[in-house]
């Protein structure tokens, strides 16, 4: 992949500028300097090497060269109404949505792990970060970071941080598919799920396709903070609230919503209880 081949394969999406490079520290930071200097609505820069990928609560996303798809959309806040931090995390869903509706083309059914995470077969295969950018006190766009495992060598080594005690282990495309994935054409695919759906970001349409993908729905979970060491709040995974919230029943029985945070989800043994 290069610039010319990205500007080839992705004639006639509506998308801005875009932007190839080899190496990058995080393709969501270089949007967001990118924002600063009038980026329009709707430019995108792909990485082939992502070195410092982030996901959320400062999480490290695994990107070596050739392996998989690191990229970032930006989308400017007034094109989409984008007045505060509260519906952020519709965004997070809209990309997961885009990758889960892309791979059905390849004969592979995704599931979403609230709030941002893509999995097949209960393990994780994609990420998206969904990150405001700020002029003062007002969002001046809202940067959609996605990153999928592709080629096997995606996959973060067994010594890397974090590898043994995610309970999400990760995985690829290809080894899933047993085939290999151009991932150009991937790239394309999902971007044009990503303007299908961005124009209904606020419908009830896209919350019930995303309700359709929710894994663990049913499930009880413990949601805990960033750092892993306290959980204060049990419950069963229910639905989605019309802000992209987890609606989860607590053990009194009595309803809850989960707002998007440093926090994340840990499954819980009920057998026994």
């Amino acid at each position: 992949m290069n610039q010319e081949t990205l500007e080839s394969e992705l004639a006639g999406l509506a998308l801005g500028e875009l932007c190839y490079l080899d190496r990058i520290g995080s393709t969501n930071s270089f949007a967001a300097d990118w924002v600063a200097q009038a980026a329009p609505h709707l430019s995108l820069v792909v990485a082939d090497e992502q070195t410092d990928g982030r996901g959320r609560a400062g999480r490290k996303w695994f990107t070596p060269p050739g392996s998989g798809l690191a990229f970032s959309l930006i989308l400017h806040a007034d094109e989409l109404n984008i007045a505060d931090t509260a519906k952020t995390s519709l965004f997070a869903g809209l990309g997961a949505v885009a990758v889960c509706q892309a791979f059905q083309q390849y004969g592979l059914t995704a599931q979403i792990k609230w709030p941002n995470d893509v999995l097949l077969f209960e393990r994780k295969v994609a990420g998206v970060l969904a990150q405001l950018s700020w002029t003062g006190k007002i969002p001046s766009a809202l940067i959609l970071g996605i990153g999928i495992n592709i080629a096997t060598t995606a996959v973060p080594p067994e010594d890397w941080a974090g590898h043994h005690t995610h309970p999400f282990p990760a995985t690829s495309m290809e080894k899933e598919l047993g085939q290999p994935v151009e991932r150009i054409g991937l790239l394309r695919t999902v971007l044009e799920a990503v303007l299908e759906w961005l124009p209904r970001w606020e419908t009830e349409a896209f919350l019930e396709i995303w309700r359709q993908r929710l894994a663990m729905r049913g499930a009880w979970v413990q949601i805990v903070n960033h750092l892993g060491d306290e959980s204060y709040l049990e419950g069963q995974i229910i639905d989605l609230s019309e802000d992209g919230s987890l609606i989860i029943r607590l053990r009194s029985g009595e309803q809850t919503s989960v707002q998007v945070g440093d926090i994340h989800l840990r499954l819980v043994d009920r057998s026994s209880k």
